[in-house]
């Protein structure tokens, strides 16, 4: 009988072997065309997908260059929006504050991608909404259907969905794998990681 722990590395080697390498490859011309023309890049996610965006500003910015920030690194502030303004334009009124303009892009991750039909992450939606009207570019790894942000990105990773119970475990795994592809990726290393700069 398969232990769970076997079955769920199985999955996750599932999940490797059918996500889409050309999109990430579109992913990266997106990026690099931001950071050449210097914009910035906005991280934005919840729950797990929020601590996702910490770890990736810090990577993006050390290791790629880039100009990064996420909205929930800075709690005091997203929490008075959330109280004095509501959740669903947390991230909207804080893209605004940060005066997001079409050079710089928006970077989603999500299990589900946004729903504002069903109420789901309607703060993404929102946010994704704004980007396109002020003709910022859109990225975003996501699970499921991709939801919203599929719809409108210029580039978008799904992570397949291989067991329906895990959809979430396995969204906000692979989008770690995919953020630290993207920052080892020739076209965006900018600075060798500490630990392969000391390798004789």
């Amino acid at each position: 009988m398969t232990s769970y722990s076997r079955q769920h590395l199985d999955e996750s080697k599932k999940v490797i072997d059918q996500i889409d390498a050309d999109e990430i490859e579109k992913m990266v011309d997106v990026l690099a065309a931001t950071r050449e023309r210097g914009g910035r890049l906005f991280f934005l996610g919840v729950g797990g997908s929020a601590g996702n965006c910490g770890h990736a500003v810090n990577d993006f910015r050390k290791i790629a260059g880039f100009e990064a920030y996420a909205p929930t690194d800075n709690v005091s502030e997203l929490t008075a929006r959330t109280n004095d303004e509501g959740w669903a334009t947390v991230f909207s009124e804080w893209l605004k504050g940060s005066r997001l303009t079409k050079h710089d892009t928006l970077f989603i991750f999500s299990v589900g991608g946004g729903n504002l039909e069903k109420n789901i992450s309607p703060n993404l939606v929102l946010a994704l909404k704004l980007g396109k009207e002020v003709g910022s570019s859109i990225v975003g790894v996501v699970g499921r259907d991709g939801g919203y942000t599929k719809q409108v990105a210029d580039a978008c990773v799904v992570i397949p969905t291989v067991n329906e119970s895990n959809i979430t475990p396995h969204s906000e795994a692979f989008q770690g794998v995919v953020w630290h592809l993207l920052v080892s990726h020739p076209k965006l290393k900018k600075v060798q990681t500490k630990w392969e700069s000391t390798a004789k």
